[in-house]
């Protein structure tokens, strides 16, 4: 029998909610979070093989980030005990922080990517038991020029090629978008046409606040970029972006995601501005396109009329059911989901800490 399992990762801990397949009703376990008092800033899951694997990205302030998973659907997880992930010594850099897990298409079985702070790129080739750093986007010259934003230097997204595992892209904040075309020797920056509107240039080779990428697998040279002001589409695989952000209240936000079963349709979460970051109009809405950007509308049904809090740049996600789920986690620490791509909304969890990312997957 399906269920869905959702992970909400938070500023003190996982929470995880579960539902039947309809994802009308969720109750969350608890009442203590998983890793307790742990940021978790990434969460994942990998739906490819048999059974479904959760990950944990979290970061204990004694113990430091690890990624933990879980074969059991959360009841229980486990690490390595030599550890899960950590820089090599030639490196001279100590892991912060995992912002991203991801695993790779179903044609890489085993593979799972993992993106961190300060800017790296991990590689898993155990089902993201262990992970390795890519040392060709590590030892990049570009390196010692990429910047920390507000929320850190990092990786924040890896988007895999979906047929070609030689193809990766990733964007950070700040630095931009890079790929690679030969499984991660070399790196180049793909930002031709999104704006840096913090530089005396405002259109550099790199050094962008790309807040985050998004593609879909029927579509794979599509992709759509979140920027620190400005929503970009590009159709040749990141070579040249174009703005579509005509017909938003704003071009600034952080969350992009597709349609899991329509590649045009998109969703974003607006705010007023970098220096004011709270939804536009001071109301909760969720923004769709289902013309991949050329035209958009709001998503108001059972979302706050007053608000005053941002969604994060991982805390929004889709289900890959059919009608497609779609989810956003707050900063003051609510979940609403919708089971119908978008066109109603209902509150599954509030009062929890600051909600820094989400996933969801119906399973079984």
């Amino acid at each position: 029998m399906s269920e869905a399992v959702l992970l909400i990762g938070t500023k003190k801990g996982l929470w995880i909610g579960r539902s039947d397949a309809a994802r009308k009703q969720w109750r969350l376990d608890g009442p203590v979070p998983e890793f307790e008092m742990q940021g978790v800033y990434a969460v994942g899951i990998d739906t490819r093989g048999d059974q479904p694997r959760l990950f944990v990205g979290g970061t204990s302030e004694h113990w430091g980030p690890a990624v933990f998973h879980s074969d059991d659907l959360g009841a229980t997880w486990a690490e390595p005990p030599e550890g899960s992930i950590g820089f090599p010594a030639d490196a001279e850099a100590s892991l912060e922080r995992v912002w991203q897990i991801q695993p790779a298409p179903p044609g890489q079985p085993g593979v799972v990517y993992a993106g961190s702070q300060p800017s790296a790129l991990w590689k898993s080739t155990d089902g993201g038991v262990t992970f390795e750093l890519v040392r060709g986007l590590w030892d990049h010259p570009h390196r010692t020029q990429w910047d920390a934003g507000f929320g850190g230097q990092a990786v924040h997204t890896v988007l895999p090629h979906p047929t070609d595992a030689d193809r990766v892209s990733v964007a950070m904040s700040t630095g931009g978008v890079y790929r690679t075309a030969d499984g991660g020797a070399t790196w180049a920056p793909a930002n031709q046409g999104i704006q840096a509107t913090f530089f005396p240039d405002p259109y550099p080779e790199f050094g962008q606040c790309v807040h985050k990428l998004a593609g879909h697998p029927d579509v794979p040279e599509r992709m759509f970029a979140q920027n620190h002001h400005g929503v970009y589409r590009s159709d040749d695989g990141g070579s040249i972006w174009k703005s579509i952000a005509d017909g938003l209240p704003s071009d600034f936000g952080f969350p992009i995601v597709v349609h899991p079963h329509e590649p045009a349709t998109i969703y974003v979460f607006p705010l007023v501005a970098d220096a004011n970051r709270i939804p536009t109009e001071a109301k909760c809405r969720v923004y769709r396109s289902r013309d991949a950007g050329s035209t958009w509308e709001p998503l108001s049904a059972g979302l706050p009329d007053v608000s005053y809090v941002p969604v994060l740049r991982d805390a929004m996600t889709t289900d890959a059911a059919d009608p497609a789920g779609v989810y956003v986690g707050t900063r003051d620490g609510c979940v609403y989901a919708s089971a119908d791509a978008g066109d109603s909304w209902t509150e599954v969890a509030s009062h929890l800490p600051d909600i820094l990312t989400v996933r969801v997957a119906v399973v079984g």
